[in-house]
């Protein structure tokens, strides 16, 4: 099944149906995005045939495993389990080491587990990474700019992509929204997507972390990289069919502990 959005309009949707809490009428959406019913009816039509969207008495419900909670409350989840992620991400990275770092809570945890490196270079559209790393140890932190999305404090627009561009580093640390066996690697914004794809271009060494809830889970965006991917860091042993994809990409997996018993 291919939950990949196919245009910006979709991914437009999307947002729009996040926005409005999951659940809106067709005439809000095409309000909302300034388009005609009958193109929201067809690009709805698309979603739903890939189960992203349910389409019931001229509304749309946005599927609840294709919403992704704020930053806010993600960081408050499985915080053992990322804690100890990013401390396993963080011993790959040296002292005077050049690193991008996205937006996802994971990584956040990794700025976090960073904080006694010395000399970093470091790159990220995150303020919550910017804010958790400048001016400290000597380190060097490029913000990307643009305006900041409000729920999770996030640089995408045009001038982000053109600093990732310039700027290449060492290590890029990415977070996903889903590990699928089938579809590789997803996230629930073609945005994330997009500049994921910049930061894998201009990284020697990419790294993916998730933890064990992401697994076998779905996004509605595919991030179409997986075989330049070379680390995956989670908590727990993946299925089989997942061990399989990340073989025939070439990506080396590294699982830690998990998180402690209650």
């Amino acid at each position: 099944m291919n939950l990949k959005t196919t245009n910006q309009r979709e991914d437009e949707i999307l947002r729009a149906l996040a926005r409005a809490g999951g659940s809106c009428r067709v005439s809000f959406l095409a309000n909302e995005l300034g388009v005609t019913l009958e193109t929201i009816r067809r690009n709805v039509r698309n979603l739903e045939e890939r189960s992203i969207v349910r389409k019931v008495h001229g509304g749309v419900h946005l599927l609840e495993d294709i919403l992704e909670p704020t930053l806010e409350s993600r960081l408050d989840k499985k915080v053992d389990a990322k804690e100890k992620l990013a401390k396993a991400v963080a011993e790959i990275i040296s002292d005077g080491d050049s690193v991008f770092l996205d937006i996802g809570s994971t990584t956040a945890f990794v700025a976090k587990a960073l904080k006694n490196h010395k000399d970093l270079f470091v790159v990220t559209n995150s303020v919550v990474v910017a804010n958790e790393l400048a001016a400290h140890n000597n380190n060097r932190v490029y913000m990307a700019g643009g305006e900041l999305r409000p729920h999770d404090g996030g640089a995408f627009g045009v001038e982000a992509q053109e600093l990732i561009k310039r700027l290449n580093v060492r290590f890029a640390i990415l977070s996903v929204g889903a590990v699928n066996a089938d579809l590789g690697f997803m996230l629930h914004d073609l945005q994330e997507a997009n500049l994921a794809r910049i930061a894998i271009e201009s990284a020697q060494v990419r790294v993916v972390v998730a933890d064990g809830e992401k697994l076998g889970k779905r996004a509605p965006v595919t991030l179409q990289a997986a075989q330049d991917i070379n680390l995956f860091f989670t908590d727990v042993q993946p299925s089989r069919s997942i061990e399989k994809m990340l073989i025939e990409n070439e990506i080396d997996l590294v699982v830690t502990d998990g998180p402690d018993p209650d």
